[in-house]
C-alpha cells in the first residue's frame, strides 16, 4: 500500500503525516508513506487542496485535517495487499 501526504510542510500536513503513520502502526499494516511537497507533483495527483492523503494513487482526503481513526478506516477498507503501478 503506498499512501502521500501532500502538502508544502505546514503543521497540518505534518500532523497528517504522522496521523498516517499512527494509523498504520495501530493497524499493523506495511505500507509506503511519504510526503510530496512539489507543486507540480500533487498537480499530477490531481491535490487542490492541502492537506490531502492519496492512498494507492486515490485522493481519500483532501483540505483537512482527517483524524487516526478515520485514516484507519479508509487504510482498512483498501483491498489487502493491493500494490501500486504509482
Amino acid at each position: 500500500m503506498k499512501i502521500q501526504v501532500a502538502g508544502p510542510g505546514c503543521p497540518n500536513c505534518k500532523t497528517t503525516e504522522q496521523r498516517a503513520f499512527n494509523a498504520c502502526a495501530e493497524l499493523n499494516v506495511d505500507a509506503d508513506i511519504s510526503h510530496v511537497t512539489d507543486y507540480n507533483e500533487m498537480a499530477k495527483l490531481g491535490v487542490l487542496r492541502t492537506p490531502a492523503v492519496v492512498i494507492d494513487g486515490e485522493i481519500v482526503v483532501m483540505g483537512r485535517v482527517p483524524s487516526v481513526l478515520e485514516l484507519k478506516k479508509l487504510i482498512a477498507s483498501r483491498p489487502a495487499g493491493r500494490d501500486s503501478a504509482l
